[in-house]
């Protein structure tokens, strides 16, 4: 559905060559939603506006549903973009006009008759669930009220492409749900393909099927959301993986010297990582009775990513180093990750 090919953005300033976006390849898949997730200045931003040619790519290619942006003339892109709908972080509504009025506003250029483009815009409105607030103004709605209208006008031209630019970031967490739970109906619904940008892996772990991790405007892994979740490769990854619970605060109880993972001489801190198709299973008390050694959780977090359960235990194991190895090597086995926290 969508390919980058070597796309790159350099931006010129009285300071020096600004190089948002570095030779980044992506392919995306027709009715997927897909993420991308960076710090702020990672370059994402200016990655998801190439995809619309918002910003023109210093070089590359933007191929979507076969057709290369790049060399479209004028007329060609912008009937182009018109089946590319973005909504915005801050929404872009038109203070002096009504909800309906927002959403009827993209129909203007089409050659439908006025009954026909209300028709339309109040289908939408009921598919976003604002049918009783089409008379209302911006300003007497919610935030994420407002980003239900900014999803209805998006959806007006009927695209086949929908970017979301930090589209829940100035939500709170019950508005940030619904509005994902929204995308995922519009998905299923329409079929369409949702591209979405964020900087909270919460986000990316409720909505997402693919994930793209970016550093320093470079991609440094993609991957499916439950495999990044479980066994992320990049360090900036990791780091995303970890905030979204309690388990990064491990470090942070050990630099304070915290009685709840001090250790012993004979003994190691480890974080174990159990995937789906082992996160029933009784292993570390079958690795304790089997090795001789003696285990302690610390403490854990247990989620469901894609429906598919990952659990995270951070355990105190004692024993010899002999035992202990041996421990942690059936655990490996048993495609249980494990990685020495402190020892």
């Amino acid at each position: 559905m969508i390919s980058l090919q070597g796309i790159s953005k350099t931006f010129q300033t009285k300071h020096g060559d600004i190089h948002a976006v570095q030779d980044v390849n992506l392919e995306i898949e027709k009715g997927e939603i897909f993420g991308i997730i960076g710090h702020s200045g990672a370059g994402k931003s200016s990655l998801i506006r190439c995809l619309n040619l918002l910003e023109v790519p210093s070089s590359g290619r933007v191929i979507v549903a076969g057709d290369d942006l790049m060399t479209l003339s004028t007329r060609r892109l912008n009937d182009r973009r018109k089946k590319i709908g973005m909504i915005f972080q801050h929404f872009h509504l038109m203070p002096s006009r009504t909800v309906l009025e927002n959403v009827t506003f993209p129909l203007k250029g089409l050659k439908l008759s006025k009954a026909e483009k209300v028709r339309k815009a109040e289908e939408l409105l009921r598919m976003v669930g604002l049918s009783h607030r089409i008379n209302a103004y911006p300003s007497a709605l919610s935030g994420g009220e407002k980003q239900r209208v900014a999803i209805a006008r998006a959806l007006s031209s009927d695209p086949t492409v929908l970017l979301c630019d930090e589209a829940t970031s100035a939500l709170d967490p019950q508005s940030t749900k619904s509005i994902l739970n929204l995308l995922k109906e519009v998905r299923e619904t329409l079929g369409i393909t949702i591209v979405l940008i964020t900087h909270e892996m919460a986000v990316i772990k409720e909505i997402c099927d693919r994930v793209a991790v970016m550093e320093g405007g470079k991609i440094c892994e993609v991957g499916d959301v439950f495999e990044v979740f479980s066994e992320p490769k990049s360090e900036v990854a990791k780091e995303f993986v970890s905030s979204t619970n309690s388990l990064h605060k491990v470090h942070e109880l050990i630099e304070n010297n915290s009685p709840l993972v001090r250790l012993e001489s004979d003994e190691q801190l480890i974080k174990l990582t159990y995937r789906a198709n082992n996160a029933q299973e009784t292993l570390l008390h079958e690795a304790a009775e089997r090795f001789g050694v003696k285990t302690s959780i610390c403490f854990g977090n247990i989620e469901l990513i894609q429906g598919r359960p990952l659990g995270t235990l951070i355990v105190i194991i004692k024993g010899t180093d002999a035992a202990i190895t041996a421990a942690i090597g059936h655990l490996e086995s048993k495609e249980v990750r494990v990685e020495v926290v402190s020892k």
